[in-house]
């Protein structure tokens, strides 16, 4: 089974960079494709991005396209997501969640598909 724990959050300015780590325990992280969800205070859980299990698509939300970039290091069992010209909006919890599923261009934002979360890591954006 594979484990997950997140890191990177903090508070950071409006425009500012922040990059999460979301490390994995298990020999099969590898095989697992990966999503970053978030979640805001009295909002529900959305998805942010999701990356394949080699590492070659990507999927972003519209919210965060051209300023959050995913990644994956499979020998390190690691997936970074790079969060650049953050704004206020940006304020939630961040989770890492992996997931077993095929189709992964159909399912890659469906919360359900993924049955492996971490902890969450806080991300505040001030203005």
């Amino acid at each position: 089974q594979v484990q997950l724990a997140e890191s990177g959050g903090g508070l950071v300015q409006a425009g500012g960079s922040l990059r999460l780590s979301c490390v994995a325990s298990g020999r099969t992280f590898s095989s697992y494709s990966i999503g970053w969800f978030r979640q805001a205070p009295g909002k529900e859980r959305e998805f942010a991005a999701a990356i394949s299990w080699s590492g070659g698509t990507t999927h972003y939300a519209d919210s965060v396209k051209g300023r959050f970039t995913i990644s994956r290091d499979n020998a390190k069992n690691t997936v970074y997501l790079q969060m650049n010209s953050l704004k206020p909006e940006d304020t939630a919890v961040y989770y890492c969640a992996a997931g077993l599923f095929e189709l992964f261009r159909l399912y890659y934002s469906d919360y359900v598909r993924y049955d492996r979360w971490g902890q969450g890591t806080q991300v505040t954006v001030s203005s």
